[in-house]
């Protein structure tokens, strides 16, 4: 196997349209995709790079995942404290504290309104051998 990139991991919902509305006006990503249709959206950051994908959960799904059972999605801010003032003052939900790496990053899990766990975090320095 040789894997190239991570471009999107998706998760599973109750409720697309209030799933996309969460993602955009609490969490500010961009509404890149949406096929009603086929129960499928697709977001991403300002600055492009990888996208959460949203699925509405069908009924008799064969694959068995269900809302609140994903991946947790990793969202890159430049301000945690910013970040976290912003996504509270509109609801969200926090879970435990901030978890710090020292030197490394700062991240904070919150959950989504179908109780998806997403991540966001601070990189306090770039650690990349390579660049």
């Amino acid at each position: 196997m040789n894997l190239q990139s991570m471009n999107l991991a998706w998760i599973v919902v109750h409720d697309i349209k209030k799933a996309i509305k969460f993602y955009t006006e609490t969490v500010g990503l961009k509404l890149m995709e949406f096929d009603e249709k086929h129960g499928w959206a697709e977001l991403e950051g300002n600055a492009g790079g990888a996208r959460i994908g949203i699925a509405q959960k069908q009924p008799n799904s064969e694959d068995g995942v269900e809302p609140g059972q994903n991946a947790v999605v990793m969202f890159t801010v430049r301000s945690l404290d910013q970040a976290l003032a912003d996504l509270t003052k509109k609801g969200a939900q926090l879970v435990g504290k901030v978890q710090e790496v020292p030197g490394h990053v700062k991240m904070q899990t919150v959950f989504d309104t179908d109780g998806n766990r997403f991540q966001l975090v601070e990189v306090i320095a770039h650690s990349c051998a390579h660049c």
